[in-house]
């Protein structure tokens, strides 16, 4: 679905919620107490500007006698298949957030693998695929960096762990060029990345993946991944608590400029092991 027919369907989506709301005889206040969240987030899925999580749907189904109509909804416009379920709505929100902050303990972001890069995380996870379901699910990933080339893309800040420069996914010659393409986008200044350094030992998030994403007219998210699963919050004491576990992450990882450098003598030892031609 094409980005124009999708806020047409959403700005849909908010006038039914509207009308149905009103039908019932619930201000956005008491809609919202009822399901769960304040009538400020109803007053924002009705304009369009923010979208509901599935269970908030599922709620408002429920309280306003909709049939299922905006779970239905729900899934047409966010339950994109290429991505696991629970990251679908993240996809769907990293095209309108203005700021995004992501640590990474193992793994290059998804927002800035290569194809080659991607196509062996795909195969690693799934080495009994088709060609075609590999190659969809490299496509939905690099598809997703098209944010960052945009005149309006987000302030993007990675946090890597070191061993996401270690970890030769791909074989060598693989990781040569995803390190190569992370130093032009640092040089693009597309994003900042910082490294945690193995000296650094123990960190604030060892547990796993997060992510921290801001809004124009909306209030910020917090998603935190594992393997086969991902959380999505927007609890305001929640959110807070995640970013000054990000402010920790920072604080221990190298410089930006001290990051670049150990990120292109990492390309530089892959280079060295990779086959010549």
């Amino acid at each position: 679905m094409a980005n124009g027919s999708r806020q047409a369907a959403w700005e849909f989506f908010g006038s039914e919620l509207k009308r149905r709301r009103e039908d019932a005889g619930f201000t956005q206040v008491e809609l919202g107490a009822r399901v769960f969240v304040s009538g400020g987030y109803i007053g924002q899925f009705e304009q369009a500007i923010r979208k509901p999580q599935l269970d908030v749907a599922r709620r408002i189904d429920t309280l306003l006698r909709g049939d299922g109509f905006f779970e239905r909804m729900w899934h047409k416009l966010i339950d994109d298949k290429r991505y696991a379920g629970y990251f679908a709505a993240v996809v769907e929100l990293e095209r309108t957030a203005t700021k995004i902050a992501e640590f990474a303990p193992a793994l290059v972001p998804g927002l800035l693998q290569t194809a080659g890069y991607a196509r062996a995380v795909t195969l690693a996870a799934n080495p009994f695929a088709t060609d075609a379901y590999v190659e969809e699910k490299v496509t939905a990933r690099t598809e997703r960096a098209h944010v960052l080339a945009d005149a309006t893309r987000p302030v993007y800040w990675v946090v890597l762990h070191e061993n996401v420069l270690r970890i030769p996914v791909g074989g060598a010659a693989t990781m040569r060029g995803q390190l190569n393409h992370l130093v032009g986008v640092v040089r693009e200044r597309k994003a900042a990345v910082q490294v945690i350094p193995y000296a650094a030992g123990a960190h604030a998030l060892m547990s796993g993946d997060l992510r921290l994403m801001e809004f124009e007219d909306a209030p910020p998210t917090a998603y935190a991944e594992a393997s086969f699963s991902g959380t999505l919050v927007d609890d305001p004491a929640v959110v807070k608590r995640a970013q000054h576990t990000y402010d920790l992450l920072r604080a221990v990882a190298l410089s930006p400029e001290a990051s670049l450098a150990l990120i292109e003598a990492a390309e530089e030892a892959f280079g060295r092991c990779a086959p010549t031609i």
